[in-house]
């Protein structure tokens, strides 16, 4: 076992002392990148680049060369579980993901089976290996899964929806329906993150992109309750350290005391709340990662600097901090603002810690 050169991102998830705040961007690893999309192209398809456990490292690892991040993070897609039960997973150009075997019916709830990572989605798990190795120790490795209920409305509508018409009606009209959908995906995602694990992952997230369109008794039963059940039954330590779960509800600022009742070890935060508030409400019960507009990175680097400024005077002094951007990075955003932005926390940071 090679030992951690820099483990401060998983010290911070634990609340623990660090020398300043660990930054990471989701998809760091990205089309904003030209490395990435030479990479992409050697593919020839976004799926055969998920796929492929050597070019999905390759890929992991671009970032890390490129800016001084405090984490990795699989390159992957919420998809893959639904790929792997059968719904058949394709990327249109222009039009996002797209079922062909989509979830209507309750025969169609019925049929799903439970993947079985290190068969049907084995190219992720050896992704996760291949990318521990190649890491060397360089920081931790981040995997990751889409929330059921997030997992779930892409399975029901058969692809991006701005109305959710058909997901939602399923809930009101055939609720159990629903209920056994989640119960069926909420399994596949226990197996999936505790096989990321097992395979070399450090950390593990849940993003639960589509929580945030629920309300509040919907959110709870339908989305809440499922994460709470998957926190439950992860593995929590491996390597002789714990393996730390971060819940990010993408517009559940309402909802922070509840998530963070689930026992996960830290919560995502967008940028619609305000990071003082967010840790006055949860107080050590948790960390907190987040929180800068991802659109901030396209103003100057002057610019960006004083938003990290502002944030990280928002979180105030102490550990639990971990930065981020309060959704995925754009892709048209210049690499350069990426690095400004890492540097600012980097450099602003260190007053906030006791060690620095």
């Amino acid at each position: 076992m090679i030992p951690l050169q820099n483990d401060r991102f998983l010290r911070a998830l634990l609340r623990q002392e660090v020398d300043r705040t660990p930054v990471w961007m989701m998809r760091q690893a990205g089309r904003y990148l030209p490395e990435y999309k030479a990479t992409r192209a050697r593919a020839g398809s976004f799926m055969n680049l998920c796929t492929n456990p050597d070019l999905a490292c390759e890929v992991t690892l671009q970032p890390l060369d490129r800016f001084p991040l405090d984490a990795a993070i699989l390159f992957s897609d919420i998809l893959t579980i639904p790929d792997a039960m059968g719904l058949r997973l394709r990327f249109a150009e222009g039009e996002g993901p797209i079922f062909d075997n989509p979830v209507r019916s309750a025969a169609d709830v019925a049929a799903l089976p439970v993947p079985d990572p290190e068969q049907e989605l084995r190219y992720v798990i050896d992704a996760v290996r291949t990318i521990r190795r190649e890491l060397q120790g360089r920081v931790p490795l981040i995997g990751f899964s889409g929330s059921p209920w997030t997992l779930a409305t892409y399975m029901v509508e058969g692809g991006t929806t701005k109305e959710y018409a058909r997901v939602k009606g399923m809930l009101f009209d055939r609720p159990d329906l629903l209920h056994q959908l989640l119960t069926t995906t909420a399994e596949a995602v226990i197996h999936y993150l505790n096989a990321q694990i097992a395979a070399g992952a450090q950390a593990v997230m849940i993003f639960d992109t589509w929580g945030g369109i629920l309300t509040p008794r919907d959110y709870r039963e339908f989305s809440l309750r499922y994460m709470a059940q998957i926190v439950e039954r992860l593995q929590r330590e491996a390597e002789g350290r714990r393996v730390p779960v971060i819940l990010f509800t993408k517009g559940g600022g309402a909802w922070l005391e509840e998530m963070a009742a689930t026992g996960a070890d830290a919560l995502g935060v967008d940028w619609t709340l305000n990071l003082k508030e967010a840790r006055q409400r949860v107080g050590s019960q948790v960390a907190l990662q987040g929180n800068m507009d991802p659109t901030v990175l396209y103003a100057s680097p002057e610019r960006i600097r004083a938003e990290v400024a502002t944030i990280l005077e928002s979180y105030g002094k102490g550990s639990g901090h971990v930065f981020n951007l309060g959704h995925g990075i754009h892709q048209h955003v210049d690499p350069e603002h990426a690095a400004a932005f890492v540097e600012a926390v980097h450099e602003l940071s260190q007053p906030y810690h006791r060690s620095s």
